[in-house]
């Protein structure tokens, strides 16, 4: 409540600023202090951007509707406006993404959006002169549709609730710890435990206390407890018990006829930020960004108008500077991941970005009897290519090639396209026999793969649970789960539009947040 009263405040404090100017004058003359949050990152931790120029800028992005890329394009050209937001230089689009997922909680999220809002609201309705603040109509449409699927009488409370317990009875069964017989907790009391607190998005010790508030001291384990259970998990059979929950999941939509076989899949690699001392870490990684270091996990996920879940995960251990680590050989890491899915559904086909542009990953695909469609890098033989596309005033070309390693060889073809942003061509390989004609309209699959980053997105927004725990072990089992949790979703989501006629659509009727809602009040009985 403190914060929100805050972000009010600020909210007044720029609404009277801009009575009488333009927006970015507003922000210079501005001064308001933000101490009703906090900066999410430790004192310790190397955050030379400043917080408080990190919560206007997001307030100011929000006012205006700037995407992070247009804000630092904004900044870029105006210069004196990063100046007068309290940055000492130009933050690029990763930066403000790095800072909204990891130095940012939930309170904080909502003092951003409390306070811009405000300001939006308040402009339009006493019509204040500010071309630059977004339509009011912008910020209310998300509630409006919240509002319209809470109402939307296809699906009852009571089959929702009856969907989402059906579910997650399907996920905790193939998870074994190994702890005796005779311990003070079953497993499931952990599996528990660790759902609630990804779905509330607490660490440890504050979820053991809230869980044990609602259930009983007697029920629930202490944080430290949990803790020392998570770790005698051993990877490899976490692992594969998330693939025998993974086949019992699939096993319920079987028999349904709107789950198309076989199936699209996309493989990616996300990373969970880890900002501790690196040295003896040998699952920690670098990152794009070189400062930044990470946990990485890749998976591989069901994509298109199916049932969005995510069939297999691998973890993926890379050679760094602080450890002794092999050379990673990503190939392996997507052959593993396929053969997993396999044993679940056919595949079709994979589509991979760009960091899996590499003739061992498509000769792996090849052996694997699956399609591929791979953007490429561009090098001298394909720019080449694309020279002479030039002169020739060509839109469209299809070379063919082949590609030959110790694992095999198979015929390859490199698809020129025109780009999907507007600019400039594409390149993309694959094994399949595509013709120019057919070129374009191909490629058009590969947009498919949006869908893995919003998955990402809500993994670690509404499912991952926090931690600051250098132990690898615990890091694993927080985001297996946090998969788990958003397959819960999806299945439910499937099952409740499976008995509705019409097409399948990939966007959800239950929204993640409802779905933690449902699935908390199965596991914590109401007072």
């Amino acid at each position: 409540m403190r914060s929100l009263c805050g972000a009010y405040q600020l909210g007044i404090a720029i609404r009277n600023e801009l009575a009488g100017s333009d927006l970015i004058t507003a922000f210079e003359t501005l001064d308001h202090s933000i101490d009703t949050i906090e900066d999410g990152y430790p004192a310790w931790h190397p955050a030379p951007l400043s917080f408080r120029a990190m919560i206007l800028s997001f307030v100011f992005m929000e006012i205006t509707g700037d995407s992070y890329a247009d804000f630092s394009r904004r900044l870029t050209r105006q210069p004196e406006v990063a100046t007068l937001l309290g940055f000492s230089r130009v933050p690029d689009e990763s930066a403000f993404s790095r800072a909204w997922r990891n130095r940012f909680d939930d309170p904080t999220h909502e003092y951003v959006h409390a306070a811009a809002h405000f300001v939006v609201k308040e402009v339009h309705d006493r019509n204040i002169s500010a071309s630059e603040v977004r339509p009011k109509q912008e910020i209310v449409k998300d509630t409006e549709e919240v509002a319209d699927s809470v109402e939307d009488e296809s699906f009852s409370q009571e089959k929702i609730i009856q969907t989402t317990r059906l579910a997650r009875d399907h996920a905790y069964g193939h998870f074994d710890s190994g702890r005796a017989s005779n311990a003070s907790y079953e497993d499931t009391q952990f599996f528990e435990l660790q759902t609630f607190m990804g779905m509330v998005r607490c660490g440890t010790a504050q979820g053991a206390t809230r869980f044990q508030y609602r259930r009983g001291e007697e029920y629930g384990p202490h944080g430290d407890t949990h803790l020392r259970a998570v770790k005698q998990f051993d990877p490899e059979e976490l692992v594969n018990g998330f693939n025998e929950t993974t086949d019992r999941l699939l096993s319920v939509i079987a028999s349904e006829a709107s789950f198309r076989r076989p199936v699209t899949a996309a493989i990616d690699i996300t990373t969970i930020p880890y900002y501790g001392d690196v040295d003896g870490m040998s699952m920690v990684s670098g990152t794009k960004d070189r400062d930044s270091r990470a946990f990485k996990f890749a998976t591989l996920s069901i994509i298109g108008q199916n049932i969005p879940l995510v069939l297999a995960v691998e973890p993926v251990r890379e050679s760094s500077g602080w450890d002794d680590n092999p050379s990673n050989q990503i190939h392996r890491t997507v052959r593993r991941l396929v053969r997993r899915a396999k044993e679940h559904v056919p595949i079709e086909t994979v589509l991979c970005d760009r960091e899996f542009d590499s003739i061992e990953v498509f000769q792996t695909l090849s052996n694997l009897d699956v399609n591929y469609l791979i953007p490429k890098r561009v090098s001298s033989s394909e720019r080449d290519v694309l020279e002479q596309m030039a002169e020739d005033d060509q839109e469209v070309a299809v070379e063919s090639t082949s590609v030959h390693v110790e694992s095999g060889s198979h015929p390859m073809r490199l698809l020129y396209v025109p780009s999907t942003s507007g600019e400039g061509t594409a390149v993309f390989a694959t094994n399949l026999r595509v013709g120019p004609d057919e070129a374009v309209a191909f490629c058009r699959r590969y947009s498919r793969r949006w869908q893995i980053e919003s998955e990402y997105k809500s993994i670690k927004d509404d499912f991952l649970a926090k931690t600051s725990s250098k132990d690898y072990r615990v890091r694993l089992f927080y985001f297996v789960f946090a998969v788990l949790l958003y397959n819960i979703w999806r299945l439910t989501d499937f099952l409740l539009k499976a008995d509705i006629d019409g097409e399948m659509d990939y966007a959800p009727v239950i929204t993640a947040g409802e779905c933690v809602e449902l699935v908390a009040s199965a596991l914590i009985p109401h007072d």
